[in-house]
């Protein structure tokens, strides 16, 4: 990051940037995007202050209020409530092992008069999954038949550890169905809050006037920063290094789990991303674990934050934390576990 911020005075400007963001940054993502076999021109790409502002700018740009949003369950979508505190309703669709179940899709279109559909095809959030390449193209091929634009959210997709995921769906969407949206956020800093959001021009048009009058765009800086990051090749170097940290963060997460969970839940082997998604026994619910651990100074992502009918599940990274907090973490919240379990 020091290198990046060596700022050449001549070339960056600290005032107000186009509507749809930096020339420079857009151009850049454009490029970036075809590794993604993803063909986007700078003109339809809006840059945001991270991927949670575009899902405010679709929120209040492209919606009426009371439209239904499809997701997968569990989502994301349960946990920031950005689409319920703009008036929509949330109505989730089951997963499989290859990813959203899509079969139902066009029928419940038809009974729920459906806006869009939201989805997290690479390294779900909460779940880890990978959503296949036939299940993609599957669900591409009957959203076009239902006339039901997508959201593809792509924050985790370059996280992954031994071979990239499958193309995004915006990849193969000729249709102009899909808007897009990627972000450094999970990835380079958080702190930047620099992402991206690819659509059909028209639709990045009116949302780029809408973001102009929300904020008046994103901050020069940080957009500066990420294009140069994007462009002199820091950031393909930065990834390398922290897939390989992630990498092993995962499995001495797995070895944790093997030691002491072995006996007391499941859990999936998460192919990229930050999350291992854990089922614990039945005899175990996770709102009385909840406040235990609290207690004990833990605190826990339950799955009912992500489907509220879900008292199973745990939600655990393995990003952040430190390895010996990890340890520390994964024994305590054991031996909490077989507690509850013989009351």
């Amino acid at each position: 990051m020091k290198q990046i911020l060596q700022l050449n005075t001549e070339k960056l400007s600290l005032g107000y940037e186009e509507p749809k963001g930096n020339l420079l940054l857009r151009k850049t993502v454009s490029e970036y995007l075809t590794s993604k076999e993803i063909d986007a021109s700078p003109s339809s790409i809006l840059i945001v202050s991270g991927a949670l502002q575009a899902l405010q700018l679709i929120s209040v740009g492209l919606l009426k209020r009371g439209s239904v949003i499809f997701h997968e369950t569990p989502s994301y979508l349960n946990s920031v409530h950005v689409f319920q505190s703009a008036g929509m309703n949330l109505f989730g669709i089951p997963l499989d092992h290859e990813g959203i179940e899509y079969h139902t899709i066009s029928r419940l279109k038809r009974l729920h008069n459906g806006a869009l559909l939201y989805t997290i095809p690479s390294f779900h959030n909460p779940t880890g999954m990978l959503m296949s390449e036939k299940r993609r193209q599957q669900l591409l091929e009957v959203c076009k038949q239902a006339s039901l634009p997508i959201i593809e959210d792509d924050v985790y997709g370059d996280l992954w550890f031994d071979s990239p995921p499958p193309k995004p769906l915006k990849a193969n969407d000729k249709q102009g169905n899909v808007l897009y949206i990627g972000s450094i956020s999970k990835t380079l800093s958080p702190g930047l809050r620099i992402g991206w959001l690819v659509g059909p021009e028209p639709v990045i048009e009116r949302l780029s006037d809408i973001k102009m009058q929300m904020d008046y765009g994103s901050s020069s800086l940080s957009q500066y920063a990420v294009a140069q990051c994007l462009k002199n090749g820091m950031y393909t170097e930065y990834l390398e290094r922290i897939r390989k940290e992630l990498m092993y963060r995962r499995d001495v997460m797995l070895r944790l789990l093997d030691k002491y969970f072995k006996h007391i839940a499941s859990w999936n082997i998460p192919e990229g991303g930050f999350y291992i998604w854990l089922r614990l026994q039945s005899e175990i619910h996770t709102r009385k674990l909840f406040y235990h651990a609290l207690h004990a100074g833990i605190l826990l992502n339950p799955g009912s934050i992500y489907d509220g009918s879900d008292q199973h599940h745990l939600r655990l990274s393995y990003s952040y934390a430190s390895i010996e907090e990890l340890e520390k973490g994964i024994i305590m919240l054991a031996n909490l576990c077989k507690k509850l379990r013989t009351k």
